[in-house]
């Protein structure tokens, strides 16, 4: 692959610092430099290949993203035989959540290699795993599945997967909370308003309400968080814990 307009000026310097970052994450030498630094592409470069097609890391993101799912559902295939459909698929969830990828992603310091146009304080968390799903699919390109295996055991795997602990994860304190609110046949709603008050980026609050009365409420950057925010705080009040 040509990087047009030789974006990364081809100097042996940043060729071979790139090189030993990359080698120092995966636990092995890459063959094509280049599918590695295209992983790390922003679209606020607004680059092109000499077809024409957007040159970024949005593409491999998505096959990253579906080499990670298969390899955690072989692992999990494996490793609890007993697992019904509704079991494993729950589990892989788990493991592959956003928050943990994003979590990922910033362990192994994969900000550092992204390139764009937007400063990089600027990002919001998720960048962190997205990237980390491009990484995987150059690796996949580039090396093929076994390779993509041994980073992601090495990676994911071994230092983060614990069978027993996932099964007490909750993945959406929402899900719990409409879940229980349908089984005991209480009355719920999510009341969502702006709620930006004195911070530069806008806010959302939640009024959570069950059963005619506030349980939670909670505010954040996006509507989803507020909600989830809202929601767990009403699970552990439900509960009589305080969180």
């Amino acid at each position: 692959m040509t990087f047009p307009g030789n974006i990364f000026n081809s100097h042996p310097k940043e060729d071979g610092d790139f090189f030993l970052g990359i080698t120092q994450i995966l636990g092995f030498k890459p063959r094509k430099l280049d599918l590695y630094k295209n992983a790390f592409l922003h679209r606020s470069l607004n680059l092109k290949d000499k077809k024409g097609n957007p040159l970024n890391y949005e593409r491999m993101e998505f096959l990253g993203d579906s080499m990670l799912g298969t390899i955690i559902s072989h692992y999990l295939y494996k490793e609890v035989p007993a697992g019904d459909e509704g079991y494993l698929t729950k589990m892989r969830s788990k493991i592959v959540s956003r928050k943990h990828l994003n979590e990922l992603g910033k362990d192994l310091g994969l900000l550092n290699f992204v390139e764009s146009r937007i400063p990089k304080e600027h990002f919001g968390e998720n960048i962190y795993g997205n990237v980390f799903e491009a990484l995987v699919g150059a690796i996949y390109l580039d090396r093929g599945y076994k390779y993509c295996e041994k980073f992601i055991q090495s990676r994911v795997i071994d230092p983060y997967v614990d069978i027993e602990q996932l099964e007490g994860k909750v993945i959406s304190y929402k899900s719990l909370v409409i879940e229980g609110c349908q089984k005991q046949k209480k009355d719920f709603q999510y009341e969502v308003y702006e709620d930006t008050g004195n911070d530069p980026i806008k806010h959302f609050g939640v009024k959570l309400w069950i059963d005619g009365r506030i349980m939670a409420k909670a505010r954040a950057t996006s509507k989803k968080k507020a909600e989830e925010k809202a929601s767990k705080r009403a699970f552990y009040a439900l509960q009589g814990k305080k969180k």
